[in-house]
């Protein structure tokens, strides 16, 4: 089972390895999934404030842990970018928060202090993109508007 506590003692055991590394994957048992909230990307320091992974594909009533490896970072659902009937989130800053998502479609997911800096990510949920084009209508400030655009490139190959 996905717990806090098993990432960060994962993490911990890797820490004296070197930042060339990637960051451990959070542990996945095939209905829980872990997204680490970073100060920067793995591998690239000069990438800051990242969900790690910044997409993530999962079956209809998964459960999906985010896990603040850093501090000063929480997940929200970013209003209009979840499926219609789904529901919202807001999670503390520096709390775990485990999400369950039942309804299929797209949900964009924001760290709210950084969401303008790109902290920004997407689920997607079965594999009805049916929310896609409504989705694609929300503007976002600053960087969440790059980075947003490009994971949904990325969801669509």
């Amino acid at each position: 089972m996905l717990t806090r506590r098993n990432v960060l003692i994962s993490m911990s055991a890797l820490a004296g390895v070197g930042s060339a590394l990637a960051c451990p994957a959070p542990s996945t048992d095939g209905q829980s999934h872990g997204v680490l909230m970073l100060n920067a990307a793995c591998g690239d320091p000069k990438t800051p404030n990242v969900f790690e992974p910044t997409i993530l594909r999962i079956n209809i009533g998964d459960r999906v842990t985010f896990l603040p490896t850093h501090a000063g970072h929480n997940s929200a659902s970013k209003r209009g970018m979840i499926p219609e009937g789904a529901t919202h989130w807001n999670g503390a800053i520096d709390e775990p928060l485990t999400v369950e998502l039942t309804v299929p479609g797209i949900y964009g997911h924001i760290c709210v202090p950084h969401y303008e800096w790109g902290m920004v990510g997407l689920i997607v949920v079965g594999n009805d993109l049916s929310n896609l084009k409504s989705i694609k209508k929300i503007r976002h400030p600053g960087d969440a508007r790059k980075v947003f655009r490009n994971l949904l490139k990325e969801v669509l190959l």
